[in-house]
């Protein structure tokens, strides 16, 4: 009987930094197109909040996802991937203000707001939503994706970023400050808040690709799962990291946030975090998606250190 052979195994690191060279690049041409959009006002606000850096997690689990699908990589796909960003950064520009957490530090630089002030910068994040459905339909296009698949990427964009997923968690999130919530509440607020988007990415990456209900459905599955060990990493860091090394002032438990530290400890919050990374992997493996850059990445979900 021949052995089966061995799959490579993936080199997280290299493909984090040549993934995220291509995003930045993305990104600088989604900025040169808002230039010619926005009046300067909003431009720049925008541009410094879209450009100042990150770990870029959702576009490159777009471009991932659209590539273990069986897309074929190219400018269109990455540019697909920035539309998402720029929801993200709209989401961090307003998450920031006065009226929200009042952050005055985000990835090591000032926040827009400290820079341009609330109002240009309210007004800017606004700008980003309808510009981040306008750039997914031009790279819809230039995919050559029909017309009814393009909406289809549109309308997940914004069922991601609105009500039912990243602003009412953010609703919730303002809500529940002060307040202990339960673990059914906290896991419902973050997969809105942090989830939804993440999830996105994935599906969004899967259905520009052409992929079947039931790979469709294992991505969302694997979102919801890497979504939750995002977050219970970020609260691990959130409590055991200090702000010059986060790149973010203030943390959550100054601002009296429910955390899954707060709730669970520190231990049982890294085991927690695990167990939702092996259960994201497992429902790829259900869906029978060979992915193993998506499982690496689901690793460094949980590994990160900021």
């Amino acid at each position: 009987m021949t052995a089966r052979r061995r799959r490579p195994a993936i080199d997280l690191e290299a493909l984090l930094r040549d993934e995220r060279a291509e995003v930045e690049r993305a990104l600088a041409r989604a900025c040169e197109w808002l230039g010619d959009e926005l009046p300067d006002e909003l431009f720049q606000p925008a541009r410094h909040a879209v450009l100042s850096g990150g770990k870029r997690l959702r576009p490159v689990l777009c471009v991932v996802a659209y590539r273990a699908c069986g897309g074929s990589t190219g400018p269109a796909v990455y540019d697909l991937g920035a539309a998402i960003e720029l929801i993200h950064a709209y989401s961090l520009m307003h998450d920031d203000l006065p009226c929200m957490d009042d952050a005055d530090l985000r990835r090591g630089q000032p926040t827009p707001h400290t820079l341009f002030g609330e109002e240009a910068t309210a007004r800017a994040g606004l700008a980003l939503i309808p510009a981040a459905s306008l750039w997914a339909l031009r790279a819809s296009n230039a995919l050559g994706a029909g017309d009814a698949v393009s909406r289809r990427i549109v309308s997940r964009l914004n069922r991601a970023a609105g009500a039912g997923g990243m602003v009412g968690g953010q609703a919730l999130d303002l809500l529940a400050e002060g307040r202990g919530l339960d673990s059914t509440d906290l896991d419902r607020l973050h997969h809105m808040k942090t989830g939804a988007l993440l999830t996105a990415s994935l599906v969004i990456g899967g259905i520009a690709a052409g992929a079947s209900d039931t790979t469709l459905d294992g991505l969302e599955s694997f979102g919801c799962g890497i979504g939750l060990a995002f977050q219970v990493t970020d609260d691990i860091l959130d409590a055991t990291e200090v702000a010059a090394d986060l790149g973010k002032h203030p943390s959550d438990d100054l601002l009296g946030k429910s955390t899954y530290v707060s709730l669970y400890g520190l231990e049982e919050a890294m085991k927690r975090a695990r167990v939702h990374a092996e259960e994201a992997t497992e429902a790829l493996r259900g869906a029978g998606l060979d992915a193993p850059a998506l499982i690496a990445l689901a690793s460094y979900v949980v590994e990160r250190r900021k």
